[in-house]
């Protein structure tokens, strides 16, 4: 099987070709977008992740009270979707994480929030001497609609001890993963590439992605997300990918995770805003959202902005011969745009 995807490399522009065909059979012209606003609470961080130039670089931690004006610009802005995602505050249990879900609901009843990785929902359950599970079954009531499937890196435990060794271990994540799942909470999957990984690497993460969805069918998008080399300590090792790679992994993505996921983001805020048309080529049907705010990418050197508003979404989206589809976070078509 691995030796079946890896030749896949020796010939890149046919697989292009293939990867677009799949997407086309699958999504037709349509390339779809969330109105969404993202927001992190703190970069207080007790892991120290060599790929990470977010961790205690302001030392900042919101309050309620910040969290909800956040939320309130983004209702006011119209968007969908609120993500939220922040460092590993020391000590932050159950109640901590709750807290900022009743910060969202107390603005908002009907905003669907994208919250929490699974490396944060263990970091609640290690604080809160709670297993991961009623974690998850805790956090729904309180309002959490789906998870990013983040800090996921990639699912090597030898990759893993080198580049983030105090993060969730690959079985962590997949069981947490398959957790939320099974509790009813929707997540995307992540794969961070062009580090210290190999192709081998970044097919067998693919495949394990591949088989979670074949039990559990919970995973609504896959997005690869590349290494940013600036500010961290693992930039002396690696400079990233190269625009070429970038449209390979997502070409091999859509190849290998089909027919189980229908959906390839291509992150405009990672690859730019052109490389992101170009993977609308090689397989990509979706270009993530508005995010209106983010500093994890902007703290690594992503120099492609914080926010694209609705009008430049479109007209990127348009300039490619595609129809922009404005989507929610689970993939329902809330307006298409003949």
């Amino acid at each position: 099987m691995l030796a079946q995807y890896l030749s896949l490399l020796s010939d890149p522009f046919e697989t292009f070709k293939i990867a677009d065909e799949i997407r086309k059979e699958v999504n037709g012209d349509n390339v779809s977008f969330v109105v969404n606003r993202n927001i992190n609470f703190t970069d207080l961080c007790v892991n120290r992740c060599k790929f990470c130039s977010f961790r205690n670089r302001k030392r900042f931690l919101l309050s309620r009270e910040d969290i909800k004006r956040k939320v309130e610009e983004a209702v006011e802005y119209g968007c969908t979707e609120v993500c939220i995602q922040g460092g590993l505050l020391e000590g932050a249990d159950i109640d901590f994480y709750i807290g900022i879900l009743q910060a969202v609901r107390d603005v908002s009843e009907k905003i669907h929030i994208h919250a929490f990785s699974p490396m944060e929902v263990l970091h609640a359950s290690r604080n809160s001497n709670m297993h991961y599970e009623d974690v998850l079954r805790e956090l729904k009531k309180a309002g959490l609609d789906s998870m990013p499937g983040t800090a996921a890196e990639i699912l090597d435990d030898g990759i893993r001890n080198e580049i983030c060794p105090e993060k969730l271990k690959t079985k962590e994540w997949i069981e947490i993963i398959k957790a939320a799942h099974r509790n009813g909470i929707p997540t995307t999957a992540t794969m961070m590439y062009g580090h210290i990984d190999s192709w081998d690497d970044r097919i067998r993460h693919l495949l394990i992605i591949k088989k979670i969805q074949q039990e559990t069918g919970g995973i609504t998008e896959f997005i690869p997300l590349p290494f940013m080399s600036k500010n961290n300590p693992l930039g002396a090792v690696s400079k990233g990918s190269s625009g070429f790679d970038d449209l390979l992994v997502i070409a091999i993505s859509r190849i290998i995770l089909h027919p189980e996921i229908q959906n390839i983001q291509a992150s405009w805020v990672k690859l730019g805003k052109k490389l992101v048309q170009a993977a609308l080529f090689t397989g990509a049907n979706d270009v993530g959202g508005t995010l209106i705010e983010e500093n994890i990418s902007k703290s690594a050197g992503s120099t492609s902005g914080e926010f694209m508003d609705v009008e430049e979404i479109l007209t990127l989206i348009r300039m490619c011969g595609r129809i922009p589809v404005q989507r929610n976070t689970v993939y329902e078509t809330l307006r298409t745009f003949e």
